[in-house]
């Protein structure tokens, strides 16, 4: 008789009436939520703050450069020392005090610039200065070689190489990135799913084993049914905590957006960034990246994700299920874990720092069919586009293994379910599938 329905409801509603599981699943989005909250409050507070900042120009060349924003104020000085600017600017509690000394000689200047203030700058301030003295200084320097500054920006030529395939496909540079966001997301979803919920399942068999349980219902279940209904009813109650997480996620950072008045998406370099959304480039970069988003293959990337992170996670969890069956306690699970974690970790490290560079290659491409490292590789080369019959390859290799793991890990499973007191090697694991 088939029994696994009723194990894959029995560990379903097992997990999800724990108080544990529960208090969690609550407590863990209110408590993301607040931290993310508390830090863009904070920021919010710290961009509204109007920062006024002196100028002491004794050149008298670049004063003009600096114009006053809604959160950044400057109050020019003139006809004083510095000594005196730095008594005002101290007296009325100025954010700082940027001094130009006098020379007339562009490099002179360059070279002999300084802000003063009580504390130390802000690095988005600091930088603000110094593209716009930058450019001041560029400017002043052309005209005083006799050159006509105006002339060379309206001589200013931007290149955007445009990409097309063979087939007649339009990319451009930012694709790549947005291919690369899509791609790396989803696999370190995987990842990350894999060690919370493959460590739930390997200790929900450690406690059950412990507490002997198991004995009495291995007396009318295969341990097959049994070790699958574990993976199947823990990974659907994983779900339906992300769910859950999400759903209440979402409803907390709409909730906090409105009554509180906090933007969660505040930036600490708000001024600069609105600056920089008013030039052409901006805007174009913009279009390109509405673009790059319409060309990702949608369909494809949501059919093949499902697909491979439900085959992977099974992949794995079997694997985490007969650890489980082999240990008395999560301390002896240590020496198994690593072979198991590091194909993972390579495969993230191979995606991220191979795949961007070359999707193609030979590296990628072959990580990308090893069952253990497919799931993640393969998921972050198929925003790329890749063949159909390359993702079919890969898929069924994935499956094939993940039923040869499961025959291979209940063999473990059965014997390690039963077994007490001794701390099994990898000789004794290999004894136990002989068996």
């Amino acid at each position: 008789m088939n029994h696994l329905p009723l194990i894959i409801k029995r560990e379903y509603l097992t997990k999800v009436k724990n108080k544990s599981f529960i208090v969690m699943t609550i407590l863990s989005p209110i408590i993301m939520i607040a931290l993310i909250s508390v830090v863009a409050y904070l920021s919010q507070l710290n961009n509204d703050k109007v920062r006024t900042i002196s100028i002491l120009d004794e050149s008298g060349l670049v004063e003009s450069a600096f114009q006053s924003t809604e959160k950044t104020k400057y109050n020019i000085l003139h006809n004083m020392s510095l000594s005196d600017a730095k008594a005002i600017v101290k007296e009325t509690s100025s954010y700082g005090l940027l001094h130009i000394d006098k020379f007339s000689n562009v490099d002179d200047i360059s070279n002999h610039i300084e802000f003063y203030s009580e504390e130390s700058p802000s690095i988005s301030i600091i930088s603000n200065l110094e593209n716009q003295l930058e450019k001041k200084l560029t400017n002043i320097k052309l005209e005083q070689q006799g050159v006509d500054v105006s002339m060379i920006n309206a001589s200013k030529v931007y290149v955007d190489i445009a990409q097309e395939s063979f087939e007649g496909e339009k990319t451009s540079k930012i694709d790549s990135v947005v291919k690369l966001i899509f791609g790396g997301a989803a696999g370190y979803l995987l990842f990350m799913f894999i060690i919370i919920y493959g460590n739930m399942i390997m200790r929900s068999v450690i406690e059950e084993k412990t507490s002997r349980i198991i004995e009495v219902i291995i007396s009318s279940v295969k341990p097959v049914q049994l070790m699958l209904g574990k993976i199947i009813g823990t990974s659907l109650a994983g779900i339906t905590q992300f769910v859950i997480w999400i759903i209440l996620g979402g409803v907390l950072m709409t909730i906090i957006s409105l009554v509180f008045g906090i933007d969660m998406m505040q930036s600490p370099q708000q001024d600069m960034l609105q600056q920089a959304m008013e030039s052409p480039e901006a805007n174009s970069q913009i279009q390109n990246l509405i673009n790059a988003f319409y060309n990702l293959p949608i369909t494809n990337l949501i059919i093949a994700f499902i697909l491979f992170f439900i085959s992977g996670y099974l992949l794995y969890s079997s694997l985490y299920a007969a650890i489980g069956a082999a240990v008395d306690n999560e301390t002896d699970t240590q020496q198994f874990l690593l072979p198991i974690i590091m194909p993972l970790i390579l495969a993230v490290y191979i995606g991220i720092f191979t795949v961007i560079e070359d999707p193609h290659g030979t590296v990628s491409t072959v990580f990308s069919f090893i069952p253990l490292t497919s799931p993640v590789v393969m998921l972050m080369r198929i925003p790329f586009g890749v063949p159909i019959w390359q993702q079919l390859v890969s898929l069924l290799l994935l499956i094939g293994t993940f039923m040869f793991t499961v025959w291979f890990a209940s063999k473990i499973y059965r014997v390690g379910i039963l077994m007490y007191g001794k701390k099994p090697s990898y000789k004794e694991l290999i004894k136990w599938i002989k068996y």
